[in-house]
Parts: C-alpha cells; sequence; structure tokens
C-alpha cells in the first residue's frame, strides 16, 4: 500500500496511528505529499480529486481517500480488537470520531484563515464562529474523558489526534487548564507508542 501524507496534518497523523496500533505500517509506503488549499500537490490531485492527504493507494490499486475511510479500511485488514465496532457501542465510538474530526475541521479552518489568508481579506467574525465551535467540542469531550477509561478506537483516536493537533498549533489556548477531565486522560493516551511516534514536527 501507498499512503501519500503530510507528517503535520491530523488526518494523516489518524492514518499512522491505526496502521501502527494494528501493526500494519510495515506494509504501508509513506509518500510525502505537502498540499495546501492554495497550492495543491499534483501528485496527490491526482490521486484524490479533493486534493487533500491521506490518501491511499492499496495492493489492489484502488485509491481511497479520507482519514475516515482509509481508518475503516485498515480495520478491514487486521485480526485483532477492532477500532470500528459492529456491536451497539458503534454509534457512540463513531460519535466520538465526528466530535474528534469536527474539533479537527474547525481548529483547521481557524489556522488557515489566520495563516493562509491575506491579512486585509480575513473574516474576524467567522473565523470567531470556527472558534466557538472549538470551544464547543473541547466542552463536550470534557464531559466524555471520565467514561473513555484504557478504551483504544477509532473515536479515542481520533479525539486525540484533535488534542494533539491544538498542542501543535494552539499552545496559546491552554486547553488543559480549562479542561482538566480532558487533560487527564489525554496525557494517559498519549503515553502510547503510536502516539509518541506520531508527533507533528
Amino acid at each position: 500500500m501507498k499512503l501519500y501524507f503530510s507528517p503535520t496534518s491530523p488526518y494523516v497523523r489518524k492514518v499512522t496511528v491505526m496502521a501502527l496500533e494494528t501493526n500494519l505500517d510495515s506494509r504501508i509506503e509513506r509518500i510525502p505529499a505537502a498540499t495546501t488549499p492554495i497550492e495543491p500537490n499534483a501528485a496527490v490531485a491526482a490521486a484524490n480529486p479533493l486534493a487533500k492527504v491521506p490518501a491511499l493507494v492499496t495492493d489492489g490499486g484502488e485509491i481511497l481517500f479520507d482519514s475516515r475511510v482509509i481508518c475503516e479500511y485498515l480495520d478491514s485488514l487486521h485480526q485483532g480488537a477492532k477500532f470500528f465496532p459492529a456491536d451497539a457501542a458503534r454509534w457512540s465510538v463513531l460519535r466520538q470520531q465526528a466530535l474528534g474530526d469536527g474539533l479537527l475541521d474547525a481548529a483547521l479552518l481557524v489556522r488557515y484563515e489566520s495563516f493562509l489568508r491575506p491579512e486585509d481579506r480575513r473574516w474576524p467574525q467567522w473565523a470567531d464562529g470556527q472558534s466557538g465551535k472549538m470551544h464547543g467540542a473541547l466542552a463536550e469531550i470534557e464531559k466524555l474523558a471520565p467514561g473513555f477509561g484504557d478504551r483504544v478506537d477509532i473515536g479515542t483516536v481520533t479525539i486525540a489526534c484533535a488534542l494533539g493537533y491544538l498542542d501543535f498549533r494552539y499552545d496559546h489556548l491552554n486547553w488543559r487548564g480549562s479542561h482538566p477531565q480532558t487533560a487527564a486522560w489525554a496525557d494517559r493516551f498519549f503515553a502510547r507508542p503510536s502516539l509518541k511516534a506520531t508527533i507533528p514536527a
């Protein structure tokens, strides 16, 4: 398999954490492919019509994109405990994945607004709206965190990758100070080798 990736993408991190947790990492060739909405990468665009990473080329030549699809595909390839449960817990886990992805979506949009958009074209109220979504997601995660325990599934992996992105790009937010239950859980989860190996540089 081949994975088009950027080492700073939190969505790529989800996929690489999955690959490490399921012992599939050695089967994946990583192809660096930096890309942004205003500077798309030609190789990525050829593999993914949305011109975004991650994009995975399977051994059979099928191209998969979006971290949720790639992660579920990887989950189908191993024999261990499933990250996408098939029982009644599935909907709770998928909801948590959506919560983490939503936090990431909002954080990336604020980042693009402040970093990529020319200063004279920025829309502060729009960025404030996205920041409100980030705070709403963090408040919900704070309620859920005491119940995460030692679970390792697509919900907890996605939320951890979202929080890791806040550490990487939003240090000023100090989310740990205002969300102690989330911080306590995250510090335990970040100790996993798969999370340590995928810290963005």
